[in-house]
C-alpha cells in the first residue's frame, strides 16, 4: 500500500507523544536525562555514518554553508517558531505548556522530518513494497517521541502533523524525485543530511544549539552543486 510507511510513522508519534505526555510525569527526570543523552548520542553517530559516505566532503560542506546562508536569509527558523507560537497560543492549556510548546514543536518536526531516512524512505513507501525504513524510522520517532512529549509537553504530539505532510508530500512525488537524482546526487545529498543529523544530535546533547531550520535549504543546494561542477563540468569529482 502506497503511503502506509507515513501512516505508521505518523501514528507512532501520536502515540509516543501522548504516552510522553499523559503519564511523562512518572518518569524519573534522571531517565529522562540519559535517554534524550543516548538518542542524541545515537543521532550523532548516525549522522558522522552519513558524512562518511561522501565522495568529496566540498559538496555537502559548501552546500550546508550556502543554504544555512539562504535559511537565514529566509529566516526559515524563525518562521517554523512563529509556527509552533501561532498553535501555542491556540491550544496550550498553561503557563507551564507555554514554555515548552514551541521548543517540542520545532525540534521534534525537524528531528522527526530532517535526515536522509525521510528521504529514502519516501521513495521506498512510494514504490508500494513494503515501507522498512519508514517503520524503523517510526520505531525510533515513537521511542523519541516518549521521551519528548514527558519534558516539552502537547506540542510532541503537534510534529505528528508536520511527519505526515512532510512525508506525505515526499512519497506522492518519490517516484519523480528519484528520477531527478542520479547515485552521485543521493550520496552526496545524504551526506549533506548527515551534517543535519548531527547539528541535531548537537542540540540534544546541549553542546551547541544550532539553528536547525536554516540548514534545510543545504538539501537542495548539494544536489544542484553535484548537478553543476561534477555532472555538467567534471571540475569536482
Amino acid at each position: 500500500m502506497r503511503g502506509l510507511g507515513t501512516i505508521i510513522n505518523t501514528a507512532t508519534v501520536v502515540v509516543g507523544g501522548s504516552v510522553g505526555y499523559f503519564i511523562g510525569h512518572r518518569i524519573k527526570d534522571s531517565i529522562r536525562t540519559i535517554v534524550v543523552q543516548v538518542i542524541g548520542l545515537a543521532t550523532l553517530v548516525m549522522g558522522i555514518s552519513n558524512v562518511m559516505d561522501t565522495h568529496n566532503l566540498v559538496f555537502p560542506l559548501v552546500g550546508m554553508v550556502l543554504g544555512a546562508i539562504i535559511g537565514e536569509l529566509l529566516r526559515i527558523e524563525d518562521r517554523l517558531e512563529g509556527l509552533g507560537e501561532v498553535l501555542r497560543k491556540r491550544f496550550a492549556k498553561g503557563s507551564g505548556e507555554e514554555s515548552t510548546f514551541v521548543e517540542g514543536f520545532v525540534t521534534a518536526t525537524l528531528l522527526f522530518c530532517v535526515g536522509p531516512m525521510t528521504i529514502l524512505g519516501a521513495i521506498e513507501d512510494a514504490s508500494g513494497k513494503t515501507p522498512q525504513l519508514y517503520i524503523i524510522k517510526g520505531t525510533l520517532d515513537g521511542f523519541m517521541s516518549v521521551i519528548f512529549g514527558a519534558i516539552h509537553g502537547v506540542g510532541v504530539l503537534f510534529s505528528a502533523v508536520s511527519v505526515f505532510v512532510v512525508q506525505g508530500t515526499l512519497t506522492l512525488f518519490g517516484t519523480q524525485l528519484d528520477s531527478l537524482l542520479n547515485d552521485r546526487m543521493r550520496i552526496e545529498l545524504f551526506a549533506t543530511g548527515g551534517i543535519a543529523v548531527m547539528a541535531i544530535g548537537l542540540n540534544l546533547l546541549d553542546i551547541k544549539k544550532v539553528r536547525l531550520g536554516s540548514l534545510l535549504p543545504g538539501l537542495i543546494v548539494t544536489p544542484l552543486l553535484v548537478q553543476l561542477f561534477a555532472d555538467n563540468t567534471g571540475l569536482l569529482r
